[in-house]
Formats: C-alpha cells, sequence, structure tokens
C-alpha cells in the first residue's frame, strides 16, 4: 500500500533579514510535512523562527525579510514560483490562517457577518443571499451558536473565544485545506483553550483538514499532535511522532522545554 502523499512539504527552507550591513537567519535549513487530517506541532520558545517559518509558507514575510531558498509544496503546487496574484488565492483556497490574538486580526469597524461574507465573495462567484447562507452555515461548524443573532455584531460585543472561532469560520469557508493555526490560544482562558483545541481536532476529521499547530505550550501539543518539530534558533533540532518524543526526548533543548513544562 503505498504511503499517502503530504498535503505540504517544506524542504530545505531559509529565510533571512537583512538590515543594513547585517544578515539575520531567522529559519535555517527548515524541513516540514503536513498530511490531511494531521495535526503537526512546531514548537519552541519566542524568538524560535516558528512564526517566520509559518509566514514564509504562506508567503507572507515582509521587507526586509527574504525567502532566500528551499522549497514549499502544497497539494502538487510549488508556492515558491508562485506570482503574487497566484498567492493571494490559494490563501483562502487551499491554505489558511489562524491569528494568536482574534480580537485585533478581525476588523473592528465590521460586522462579523461581512467579514465573513467578503472572504466566500473573495473566492467564490455567488450572490449575497448565497453568501450570507454560506457564512450562517460556516458558524455554526465553527461552533457558534445563534449565527442569526451573531452575524450584526462586531468583534468588540463578542468574547475572545467567539472571535477565535469567527477566526476558524473564515479559514475554512472557502474549503482551505491546510490550516495554520499560529498559537491559537494563547490570548484566551484556560476553559476556553480547551474548546477551541477541542473545534480543531474535529475539524481536521470533519474538513479532511491539515493543521500546522505552532505553539510553546508543551500541554497542547501532548493533547492534539500527532507529530512534533522542535524548534531552536531557526533550527529544527529534534522531530518525531508525539508519543516517541514525550516518552524519549533525545536533544538537550527538547529536554528542557519538557522540563519547564
Amino acid at each position: 500500500m503505498m504511503a499517502e502523499s503530504p498535503l505540504l512539504k517544506v524542504s530545505h527552507l531559509r529565510t533571512c533579514f537583512h538590515t543594513g550591513s547585517y544578515k539575520v537567519t531567522a529559519v535555517d535549513d527548515v524541513s516540514i510535512e503536513v498530511k490531511s487530517r494531521q495535526i503537526v506541532a512546531l514548537v519552541g520558545e519566542s524568538g524560535s523562527g516558528k512564526s517566520v517559518t509559518a509566514m514564509s509558507i504562506l508567503g507572507l514575510v515582509d521587507s526586509p525579510g527574504i525567502v532566500e531558498s528551499g522549497e514549499i509544496w502544497l497539494k502538487g503546487n510549488n508556492l515558491r514560483e508562485c506570482s503574487s496574484r497566484q498567492l493571494q488565492k490559494l490563501r483562502g483556497t487551499e491554505m489558511a490562517v489562524i491569528f494568536q490574538d482574534p480580537m485585533n486580526a478581525l476588523n473592528p469597524v465590521l460586522t462579523i457577518g461581512r467579514q465573513i461574507m467578503e472572504t466566500i465573495k473573495l473566492h467564490k462567484r455567488i450572490s449575497g443571499k448565497e453568501a450570507k447562507l454560506l457564512a450562517m452555515r460556516q458558524m455554526e461548524q465553527a461552533g457558534l451558536s445563534e449565527p442569526k443573532l451573531l452575524f450584526n455584531k462586531y468583534p468588540f460585543q463578542i468574547s475572545g473565544g467567539m472571535c477565535q472561532r469567527v477566526m476558524i469560520a473564515i479559514a475554512l469557508v472557502s474549503g482551505a485545506q491546510l490550516l495554520i493555526a499560529d498559537e491559537p490560544t494563547t490570548a484566551l482562558d484556560v476553559t476556553i483553550q480547551a474548546q477551541i483545541l477541542k473545534e480543531l481536532d474535529r475539524i481536521r476529521w470533519t474538513n479532511n483538514v491539515g493543521i500546522l499547530l505552532i505553539t510553546h505550550d508543551l500541554g497542547v501539543v501532548a493533547e492534539l499532535a500527532d507529530y512534533v518539530y522542535v524548534m531552536k534558533s531557526g533550527k529544527i533540532v529534534e522531530s518525531g511522532n508525539v508519543f516517541e518524543l514525550f516518552s524519549n526526548p533525545v536533544h538537550p533543548y527538547t529536554k528542557y522545554l519538557m522540563e519547564c513544562r
């Protein structure tokens, strides 16, 4: 039986920032794979290069940063060879991101419903009525009850946990198969964190989504991940099945993270 091809395959990625005469390598020779229905955790302390890795995959590294080398393949598309317009289309139809602070990620002057509808209309040629029905259906699928009531509310009128569910709805409304979750529970209290993690676990099975989970929280990793990459100073220092890695960590940095936890 043939092994399943990865949904996302990153090979020897290097991303650098040029500031005057200095060059800082934020992501150094990083290789990662994510398969459908798999949750892969990228773990490390703040400043280890996790978020820059995510932004590199999405094609959202701002100047003076630049992806210098490596390959990024998503469902047969070489993202390094895509134009800005092609990447913009893929960010929504094939891949999407959930940021750590949903209150700041959402537009404060637009209603929840309008923000979801705008995402739909960006990628689908459907009527306003159809977009509204699809938006409310997606809100329900993201675990938001009473979508009709929430549709006309603004982000500041709902809780952080509900805002994060809105972000999940926006991310998946156009059928994205790769979801990059960058510290998705950091700004939430413990009870809401558990609900969001449960939602992500459900989504990967019901929507056949592969999830790259970026986090510093090993508790979240133990709860949710199938496979783990440990990142330090821009490099992957250890990787493995979550059970093997937790039961027998090899690299001193992995052991250090576990001791801190």
